[in-house]
């Protein structure tokens, strides 16, 4: 018996839901007329998908295609499927989605799968599954990365998440709750949600002139657990909210979003840090997670739960010990303020400063748009397989910017921006 024994989409308002699609196409992706979508999204999100492909048609799309997984095909897979499939991804899949996009097409992605779905599952099978997707994906995931293209990611109140988010409540309740929650965040409980989006982007792009009009070298995270040094990239560029892909688009990347971000060096990190909320990655909570850096690289690491997990990720490919982006969230941001773990990284990235490990975006560079793999390798931007952000940040961490002169300059004081 599947998770939707019951019709819990009545729980979610139907006017918010149809803004979040409005905003997903508007600002989101600023969806250009003639322009093809591809469109991912758990079967369980189909009555946002309905909405945002309703409003990329209104907004003269070319052609929507969309792609659909389901949780319990998922589980079926790790229940029965020999063991030889857990080594094996559908390459033919990713490598269409990149002819798509090299093509011109802007990709959406609705996430709300269970956070924990493969909690209790064989972690070395996850593991290589996760690999082999990982690897599968790069021909589309270097399209995306490299921002060639206009992308959004939103989220649907999918039951099964909903009771991870309050397993306290009936599973209605819990749906109702984690829908208001995204709406919330993703600023659509409001009148104008569009002009809401465009004055919260201003803000954003305050702080990250704020930040490149600095160019330090390096910040300076210090904290319970936490004394580390992240070198930046030479040439870096701070970004936040809406940004312009290499196609001439405007778009906001993440709804929600809260953070200015850029690019580590990926062989100037030093230090100790540990994780201030737990990471949710491919159904697998890992908790207080502990690492040290030398020269950029993890060489030690350790978590309270899902250390196996963790392990395995690190051992992805060399750059999977490196850092591909930092990014500064205030701790009054609105989804820390909501008290709430979503178990999901859109949100819980939101919550708090955060580093993430693996590959880099070259758009956080100064010439991205124009610099080669080996210039941006050069210049301290990091390659992997994967890129998983994990929070380091709360109201007892500070940050400090670092000139290459030595010189300090107060950044946050206690979770909360200095200046």
């Amino acid at each position: 018996m599947t998770t939707h024994s019951r019709d819990v989409s009545a729980t979610i308002d139907p006017v918010k839901l149809d803004r979040l699609a409005e905003v997903a196409v508007k600002i989101g992706l600023q969806l250009q007329a003639g322009q093809d979508l591809v469109l991912t999204a758990p079967l369980a999100a189909l009555p946002l998908v309905r909405r945002i492909v309703e409003h990329a048609y209104k907004a003269g799309a070319g052609l929507v295609t969309p792609f659909f997984a389901d949780e319990e095909l998922t589980l079926t897979r790790y229940r029965n499927a020999p063991d030889a499939s857990f080594d094996r991804a559908a390459g033919w899949l990713y490598e269409g989605m990149a002819k798509a996009f090299e093509g011109g097409a802007a990709r959406l992605a609705v996430a709300g799968d269970n956070p924990l779905l493969l909690s209790s599952q064989d972690p070395a099978k996850v593991s290589r599954a996760n690999k082999a997707n990982s690897m599968a994906y790069q021909p589309a995931l270097t399209k995306i990365a490299g921002f060639d293209i206009n992308w959004n990611i939103v989220s649907y109140p999918n039951p099964s998440w909903a009771k991870q988010v309050f397993p306290d409540d009936p599973q209605d309740v819990a749906t109702a709750k984690l829908a208001d929650a995204i709406f919330a965040a993703s600023r659509v409980d409001v009148d104008d949600p569009v002009g809401a989006w465009k004055a919260h982007n201003a803000a954003l792009r305050r702080r990250t002139e704020w930040l490149n009009a600095y160019a330090f070298h390096a910040l300076h995270f210090t904290g319970p657990g936490t004394d580390l040094i992240v070198g930046l990239a030479d040439g870096h560029e701070w970004h936040g909210g809406a940004s312009t892909a290499k196609n001439g688009i405007t778009c906001n990347p993440n709804i929600p979003t809260e953070e200015v971000f850029t690019t580590p060096h990926a062989r100037r990190v030093e230090g100790h840090v540990t994780s201030t909320k737990p990471l949710s990655h491919q159904g697998t909570l890992i908790e207080n997670i502990a690492v040290r850096f030398e020269e950029g690289r993890i060489v030690e690491a350790g978590a309270s739960r899902g250390e196996e997990v963790l392990g395995k990720v690190l051992d992805t490919d060399e750059g999977a010990r490196r850092l591909g982006e930092v990014a500064l969230v205030p701790h009054s941001s609105p989804i820390s303020k909501s008290g709430l773990l979503f178990y999901n990284t859109l949100f819980d990235e939101n919550a708090a400063s955060h580093i993430a490990l693996g590959q880099c975006y070259s758009k956080c560079f100064l010439d991205g748009a124009t610099m080669s793999a080996e210039e941006i390798a050069t210049c301290g931007g990091n390659k992997s397989f994967i890129h998983i952000d994990w929070m380091i940040g709360s109201d007892k961490v500070d940050v400090d910017g670092i000139a290459k002169d030595g010189s300090r300059v107060p950044v946050m004081r206690g979770g909360e921006w200095a200046a």
